[in-house]
């Protein structure tokens, strides 16, 4: 419901800020700015689909080999006891939780074009235990909530980015994005955990964020003491041995099981392709609300009241350059990335707002196109309080992001 009601505001704030600054401002290039980013991002989403649609078919096709051949449940089974206490409504042996991990594991590893189709794979497997198909269910808010809090293990693209706008060493965000987005993460769990009463203090989960905690700062120690030209070949080949790992290891564990691999890809295909063409129109609405939005110039009053406010009460504004950057990330990835770009080569890739906004970029996440392909995928029309999870844990990676630049940089 309020995703619904977050969709009609993009709308109408954006048609009241055209209509002032037409009326009172004699801006008459408001209106036909407006209903260019309304044709555009209707094409946007569309040709978007259509990219991604081969993705879906590919990566759907590869988990129905696992599933038929047995790779998933041993996942499963794996991840029981931890994931048991996130998703209480699922039962211990249900597929989802294999390819629940593998999502995650995914989105860690920044393997955003197989994290997306793998997740679209455990929204459809959890959508078939839920009671009401309409609504989404508990275990459908736990699992939104954690991808809209953008765990990412390794930012090599804000890396390569910063790179290539001369920071001295590119590699200095590293820590306190991975300190941002664990928050994140971590305030997402604890939300819907709070809001759903789980016992989120048991031995299981309490054992494994404490052994992903330990592994987590051992390697943002090491990568931080490496050349940025080492971290992006590690990071690029470890990608490639997950991806070439799962392929083999879902084949060869398929073929060992009997099981027609050709067969089963086909099948997770048709799936995939199908998928694809069904989140066609909630991607649509939702990049279209957003275009038409930025394009009225919404953004930019609420960024100068942003600027007054903290002006008022004496604090310091040396971050509010970097706040686009958070500000359009709920919004549009490609949006926000582009704000982090103009602010390094307009203030530097080493100056405070410069860091501050890569820091940003990567503690936070699209929340509304996630919920809009994600919810979408499976026809759920209620998301109950999915949008104000995310909303808030966008808040949070906002205001941790910037806290930790000062923290790191100040």
């Amino acid at each position: 419901m309020l995703l619904n009601y977050l969709w009609l505001a993009l709308f109408f704030i954006a048609i009241a800020v055209a209509l002032i600054k037409w009326v009172f401002l004699g801006d008459s290039t408001i209106l036909p700015a407006m209903q260019t980013a309304l044709f555009d991002m209707s094409k946007t989403g569309f040709e978007l689909s259509l990219n991604t649609a081969g993705l879906m078919t590919f990566w759907l096709g590869i988990m129905k080999i696992g599933e038929a051949g047995g790779m998933i449940n041993f996942l499963t089974r794996i991840t029981a006891p931890f994931f048991s206490k996130l998703f209480p409504e699922v039962p211990q042996d249900h597929p989802a939780f294999g390819t629940i991990l593998m999502n995650f594991s995914a989105n860690m590893l920044g393997l955003d074009n197989a994290a997306t189709p793998i997740g679209l794979k455990a929204m459809k497997e959890l959508q078939e235990i839920n009671p009401n198909h309409d609504i989404a269910s508990n275990a459908m808010i736990m699992f939104t909530a954690i991808n809209t809090a953008g765990l990412t293990l390794l930012p090599v693209s804000i890396m390569a980015y910063r790179l290539q706008a001369g920071a001295a060493n590119p590699a200095d965000i590293l820590i306190p994005s991975i300190l941002g987005t664990f928050i994140s993460a971590f305030t997402a769990m604890i939300l819907v955990g709070l809001k759903q009463r789980l016992n989120l203090l048991s031995f299981p989960v309490i054992g494994t964020l404490s052994v992903f905690i330990g592994l987590l700062v051992w390697l943002a120690t090491a990568f931080s003491q490496m050349e940025q030209s080492v971290v992006e070949s590690i990071t690029r080949v470890a990608g490639s041995i997950v991806i070439f790992g799962f392929l083999l290891v879902f084949m060869i564990k398929a073929m060992l099981s009997k099981i027609s691999v050709y067969d089963a890809f086909i099948d997770g295909a048709k799936e995939g392709f199908t998928t694809a063409v069904r989140i066609i129109p909630y991607l649509i609405a939702m990049l279209v609300a957003i275009g038409v939005f930025r394009a009225s110039g919404a953004l930019d009053y609420i960024l100068q009241g942003i600027t007054y406010v903290v002006e008022v009460v004496g604090g310091d504004i040396q971050f509010i350059p970097a706040l686009p950057t958070g500000l359009l990330k709920p919004f549009s990835g490609s949006g926000a990335r582009g704000l982090m770009l103009e602010t390094m080569q307009n203030l530097g890739a080493d100056s405070f707002a410069g860091r501050t906004a890569c820091i940003i970029q990567g503690s936070t996440e699209t929340t509304f196109y996630v919920l809009a392909v994600y919810y979408g995928s499976v026809q759920v029309k209620r998301t109950r309080y999915s949008a104000g999870v995310g909303l808030i844990v966008d808040l949070v990676g906002v205001i941790a992001g910037i806290w930790l630049a000062y923290l790191f940089f100040i």
